[in-house]
């Protein structure tokens, strides 16, 4: 009889364990997906605000944090640009694009001569962020990247600056 109840609490413990890393791997497949939906959520609602302000100048005005004056229509040209960042950005973080080819997507819009107009009218919205964060890393490795373009002097572009290596 003491066998049994020992072989019980063996298969207790056991199923327990089980039990518990189940709920533990749920739980975090759970919270990914939260997080997951919350950024979708977030890139709706940031990309919803930036359409009303570029259809609209009295809110587009809002957004003038500009250390220059701006006119109007380069603004609206400044918020697209921005939307362009972001949705970059978003695909890299929920995982469509690896950190090779955010890299290479950014190298594509440091192409036109407005978006690197954008990049450096904004370059002091970046000085807020925290050393530590992604979004400063991002903005490192795009600073880099315009500095490499402008001074390489090849004309295949496409090649210009490597490729960051992603985090293991």
């Amino acid at each position: 009889m003491a066998t049994q109840t020992s072989g019980m609490r063996a298969l207790g413990a056991s199923v327990k364990a089980r039990v518990t890393r189940v709920t533990r791997f749920l739980s975090t497949t759970g919270s990914h997906h939260r997080r997951r939906t919350a950024l979708i959520e977030q890139h709706r609602l940031h990309f919803s605000l930036l359409c009303k302000a570029m259809d609209d100048p009295a809110l587009a005005a809002v957004l003038d944090t500009y250390e220059d004056e701006i006119p109007l229509d380069k603004q609206r040209q400044f918020l697209f640009a921005n939307a362009l960042y972001v949705n970059a950005l978003f695909f890299h973080r929920i995982g469509a694009f690896s950190l090779a080819e955010l890299h290479g997507h950014l190298r594509v819009m440091c192409q036109n001569p407005v978006f690197r107009e954008y990049w450096s009218a904004t370059r002091h919205h970046r000085k807020s962020l925290p050393s530590t964060s992604e979004e400063f890393a991002l903005g490192k490795m795009m600073d880099e990247l315009i500095h490499e373009l402008a001074e390489s002097d090849s004309d295949e572009w496409w090649v210009v600056g490597d490729p960051p290596e992603e985090p293991t």
